[in-house]
């Protein structure tokens, strides 16, 4: 197929494929995601298929039409979450003893260790998101400060309507435009593990699931020792993909808890303080730099701050010049 036929759809960038067979659909598809059973319910027995995939560390983002209805049957996900996000049409989840009927209202989040059986009608075209099982539940683990008692499972709806939803999704978007367009913020360790810390924390925090109490449960505060021991780390590690939880685990309280105790005792949170020590070190690099071979927007990339523009105003606000004066020795 030509490359122009994939030009105006999500993530073109990214591999894709266009079939009409309906085995070679539900083979790559597979790859991605797990085996399934895939029946188109009506016509020839034929697809118009188009799928294209973009894996991410411990995140995936996939655009899927069969172009006919169809059932999906993938059993249980297992080591997987998925986020279906449907863009137009409308289809039937049915998870456990659940059923939903998703449109681009309402999206679906089925449990990994429950049975997964979909209906996609014609024109159910889905944004989706791929999350590593492990990877969110240890997140999860390290917002709460302790080991997981019982396995994550959200509701099955999503609402997209819902305020912290639609937040979630604008996270979700950001990295589809960086994808769609070739940015660079994939191609950063630093960022991809800022960005994938959003995601996760975000859709703890945002879809309501059976850790939702606790995760919005009032901290414990936290003693000065303990923040002395967090800024001290955050010190020391501060050019590493640090996350708020990372640095919980590492002096042992949970993360409600850290934040509690940097608002308390230093009238801030530990990433806008990761932040502040960030832009220091930017501030650093660019006051010895050579301005005829240094780009300002590479080296606040490798310090973690995704947004060109977001990053100028945060650093004319901290040091009352802007990044390339500094560099320019004024």
């Amino acid at each position: 197929m030509e490359e122009s036929e994939f030009v105006d759809l999500p993530l073109s960038h990214g591999e894709h494929i266009h079939t009409h067979d309906v085995e070679e659909a539900r083979d790559l598809v597979a790859r991605a995601f797990c085996a399934h059973q895939l029946l188109p319910l009506e016509g020839q027995g034929t697809l118009d298929a188009r799928f294209h995939s973009v894996r991410l560390g411990h995140v995936g983002l996939h655009y899927l039409d069969y172009g006919a209805e169809v059932r999906i049957a993938p059993g249980q996900l297992q080591d997987f979450f998925l986020v279906q996000m449907p863009l137009a049409g409308r289809a039937e989840i049915r998870c456990g003893n659940e059923t939903l009927l998703s449109d681009p209202h309402v999206a679906s989040v089925p449990a990994p260790d429950q049975d997964l059986v979909m209906r996609w009608g014609e024109g159910n075209r889905q944004l989706i998101l791929w999350i590593d099982r492990a990877g969110l539940e240890d997140h999860l683990s390290r917002m709460l400060g302790k080991r997981l008692t019982r396995p994550l499972r959200f509701d099955l709806g999503m609402d997209m309507n819902q305020q912290a939803i639609r937040s979630w999704r604008n996270v979700v978007d950001l990295l589809r435009r960086e994808v769609d367009t070739g940015g660079t913020l994939p191609a950063e360790p630093l960022a991809m593990t800022e960005l994938q810390r959003l995601l996760f924390s975000q859709l703890l925090l945002a879809q309501p699931n059976n850790y939702s109490a606790a995760l919005h449960s009032e901290p414990l505060a936290s003693a000065p020792k303990v923040i002395k021991q967090a800024v001290e780390l955050i010190d020391a590690h501060a050019a590493e993909p640090l996350t708020v939880e990372d640095v919980a685990e590492a002096v042992g309280i949970g993360v409600r808890a850290l934040q509690e105790g940097f608002r308390r005792y230093l009238d801030t949170t530990p990433m806008n303080y990761l932040r502040d020590v960030r832009l220091r070190r930017v501030r650093a690099e660019l006051e010895v730099a050579d301005p005829a071979t240094t780009n300002v927007t590479d080296i606040a990339m490798r310090w973690g701050f995704l947004h060109a523009g977001r990053f100028a105003v945060q650093y004319r606000e901290r040091f009352g010049t802007s990044p390339s004066e500094t560099l320019r020795g004024r």
